[in-house]
């Protein structure tokens, strides 16, 4: 007798069908996105790695490179509701998550009737976080970290998927208010626009610039997207992780602490003493949570059930980046989170060949 599909989950087997299924999908969210959007085929993808795993996004990138078009973009594909958030220095936590107003009851008199706000919707632009004072951020961490928020002592749930996608603009910085450490860890990833090519910004002016437009499709029937999302959700932590590939993930993570346990063997001494001269706070163990689910991700798209080393080194950089907190000597050398993690991932990279993405 052959065994059940729920005999072979609990041996830890995903079959072969459903991984196809995940990566046809998500291969035509990408391909409906790039009809809008032009090149950033790395970017989309890395967004909806972290849209599938169930976490948050921080963009940093010029004015003008498409960022709010692209998240549009990614929720008509899915077709889940989109809201923009425009931060600016006199937003308040009540504009994010709503407000008590008072209402007439049908009987007479008055009551107090909650007013949900932007935050009630699936995919969130949160458009130039940095320039909201800290105490307007932090009404997102409640959101982001637990999908949920509290206001007059009562818990509302956020409806699934909820996906926060924010953006930070690296020039103007006078008048801004960076992330603290805590809220920027709250991200699964971390990642910049690049410029668009010299052909790139040709075919940007002729689409935008003509009588001829394109609308993005859904890719799920309007009544099958929720359910077939959290199946591509739960799909991907059923991917599998070896012990080796697990060791090497843990090593990478504590390489990035000062001091970490994994210098204690000879190979990596001087990789210590790197470290060490620039960094003063490393990676959470969020970070660690980032790479495995990212890395699991990576593998499907890859048509394949188990988590690579190749895996692993794709995604560093955008699980990585943010979490690593530099000292004033990473700044008079012009020293990058980006350029220590590579430097990790060559001293720590297993006896295998492997494509290490650059970070």
């Amino acid at each position: 007798m052959y065994p059940s599909e729920v005999e072979k989950r609990e041996k830890g087997e995903v079959l072969f069908d459903e991984v196809e299924a995940f990566r046809r999908d998500l291969l035509a969210i990408m391909e409906e996105i790039s009809r809008v959007i032009v090149g950033n085929t790395q970017l989309v993808r890395d967004i909806l790695i972290a849209f599938f795993c169930g976490g948050h996004v921080l963009i940093e990138g010029l004015p003008g490179l498409g960022k709010t078009l692209l998240v549009k973009s990614l929720s008509k594909a899915l077709g889940f509701e989109f809201k923009r958030i425009q931060f600016t220095p006199d937003l308040m936590p009540a504009d994010i998550i709503g407000t008590q107003l008072v209402g007439e009851r049908e009987g007479g008199g008055k009551e107090f009737r909650f007013s949900k706000g932007p935050i009630f919707a699936n995919i969130i632009l949160a458009d130039e976080i940095n320039r909201a004072t800290p105490k307007t951020q932090s009404a997102l961490l409640e959101a982001m970290g637990e999908g949920q928020i509290t206001v007059a002592g009562k818990t509302y749930v956020l409806s699934e998927p909820f996906f926060v996608m924010a953006t930070q603009n690296p020039i103007e910085m006078e008048g801004t208010y960076p992330l603290p450490e805590a809220q920027m860890d709250r991200f699964f990833f971390k990642l910049n626009v690049p410029y668009p090519s010299y052909e790139e910004l040709k075919t940007i002016l002729n689409q935008t610039t003509s009588t001829q437009s394109y609308q993005v499709q859904r890719v799920f029937p309007e009544n099958k997207a929720l359910s077939r999302v959290l199946e591509m959700r739960r799909l991907v932590r059923e991917v599998l992780v070896s012990s080796k590939v697990q060791d090497y993930i843990v090593k990478v993570i504590m390489a990035t602490q000062p001091d970490g346990k994994v210098y204690s063997e000879n190979p990596w001494r001087h990789l210590k003493e790197y470290t060490n001269k620039y960094i003063n706070y490393g990676s959470s163990p969020r970070g660690g949570q980032a790479l495995v689910l990212a890395s699991k991700t990576a593998a499907l798209l890859d048509g394949r059930i188990n988590v690579s080393f190749e895996d692993v080194n794709q995604v560093v950089g955008p699980a990585l980046n943010h979490r690593i907190m530099l000292n004033f000597e990473a700044d008079a050398d012009k020293v990058t989170p980006g350029q220590i993690l590579n430097q990790i991932v060559e001293e720590l990279k297993p006896e295998t060949e492997y494509v290490q993405r650059p970070v």
